[in-house]
């Protein structure tokens, strides 16, 4: 199905938010945004309103969009929200899976490992995110699915990534690691410890990176704002 000019716009400036090109602070008007996508006003227009309820980018009045730079309070609410739904949806994906999803799995797995060996830090990032979405796919909550999808943008979109800053492409790829070996030993309890451990365990790198440059990151306790979700209940 072609896509309209409106979820052209959207994918167009998310894109280039999340590579850096549009940077947080900085204010766009719909007529630049237009001329640098060679697009009328119009889509521009309402695919900033589109990426400013997912809040990905503000409205400043009379002036323009301006790229949303996450706070510490929002970034552990996009983590608490992570830890709430995606052990659990791990957890069902696991109990659900069909030898057609764990094939999907594996070839994104299997990609996520190629680039990562290749060196190559932005499609690391988004190797990451498709064994994510993948695999939450599998769980049967498209709702859910896109929530978490829009969630995980907002963190990507500020230029906030672990991948080459705190850890190296293939050592992001083992940090998932248990998660596939859950996942393939059906054992969804298991899959579910391990998608905590691993959403934590970024929250904690991320945190940690942001701190050098912005002091409000460093006063945040990991463990005391996300490690009441460690010890959630379980799937039977």
């Amino acid at each position: 199905m072609t896509m309209t000019l409106t979820a052209q716009a959207v994918t167009a400036i998310r894109r280039g938010i999340l590579r850096g090109e549009l940077r947080p602070g900085e204010l766009y008007t719909a007529g630049a945004l237009g001329e640098r996508l060679n697009m009328s006003r119009t889509p521009v227009r309402e695919a900033c309103q589109e990426l400013a309820r997912r809040g990905l980018v503000r409205t400043v009045k009379n002036r323009g969009v301006e790229v949303v730079c996450t706070s510490a309070e929002a970034f552990v609410e996009i983590f608490e929200l992570r830890l709430l739904l995606e052990g659990r949806l791990t957890a069902r994906a696991i109990a659900l899976k069909t030898p057609e999803r764990e094939a999907e799995l594996l070839a994104a797995v299997e990609h996520f490992r190629q680039v990562a060996a290749a060196g190559d830090a932005e499609a690391t990032l988004r190797a990451d995110r498709d064994v994510h979405d993948v695999l939450l796919a599998g769980a049967g909550n498209a709702r859910a699915r896109h929530l978490l999808a829009e969630n995980r943008d907002v963190v990507l979109g500020t230029g906030i990534g672990t991948v080459p800053a705190s850890r190296s492409p293939e050592e992001c790829v083992a940090d998932h690691d248990d998660i596939v070996e859950a996942y393939l030993s059906g054992d969804p309890a298991r899959g579910e410890a391990a998608m905590t451990r691993h959403i934590i365990h970024t929250a904690a790198m991320l945190l940690r990176q942001e701190a050098a440059h912005r002091p409000e990151f460093g006063a945040v306790d990991v463990e005391a704002s996300l490690g009441w979700l460690r010890h959630g209940p379980t799937l039977a």
